[in-house]
């Protein structure tokens, strides 16, 4: 797959599937505790109250196939994932809620506040793993720049 040409098809699909996907963790995702709002101010977090913290067996996916097939060949959805942020909705796989990807998923959050909305984060987000590859993406490598363990 041509992510590079397929991106301007799936953006709208992807903005979609992230904001329902948002909302799904915001009704059924837990507050963040003092430590949590803590480790989210620290990474530059504005509104840690409107953070919910979704502890799952898997990582939510797309069902729509090309969308996740796209996901897949970029590396964003892979079987290594343990956690996805999508506005103030954080999922993390089950095992994996450490300290370190917690910051990493914060940080995310506040790349979303700073864009403004899932709308406006995901078109610069997608184009720079498409353009350089997900771990060479400046907003991976800038919210890799924020982990911390204690």
């Amino acid at each position: 797959m041509d992510l590079r040409a397929a991106l301007p098809t799936l953006l709208p699909l992807a903005v979609e599937w992230a904001e329902v996907t948002s909302s799904h963790g915001a009704n059924s995702g837990i507050s963040l505790n003092p430590v949590g709002e803590s480790i989210a101010r620290r990474v530059g977090v504005e509104h840690p109250e409107k953070i919910r913290v979704v502890i799952a067996d898997e990582l939510p996916r797309p069902k729509h196939p090309t969308l996740r097939s796209a996901a897949e060949v970029a590396g964003f959805l892979g079987p290594g994932m343990a956690g996805i942020t999508l506005g103030y909705s954080v999922f993390v796989r089950r095992g994996f809620d450490t300290i370190r990807l917690l910051s990493h998923e914060f940080r995310h959050v506040f790349q979303y506040e700073r864009a403004g909305s899932i709308a406006l984060f995901l078109p610069s987000y997608l184009a720079q793993i498409v353009e350089v590859g997900y771990m060479e993406a400046p907003l991976e490598v800038d919210a890799r720049s924020h982990e911390f363990d204690v």
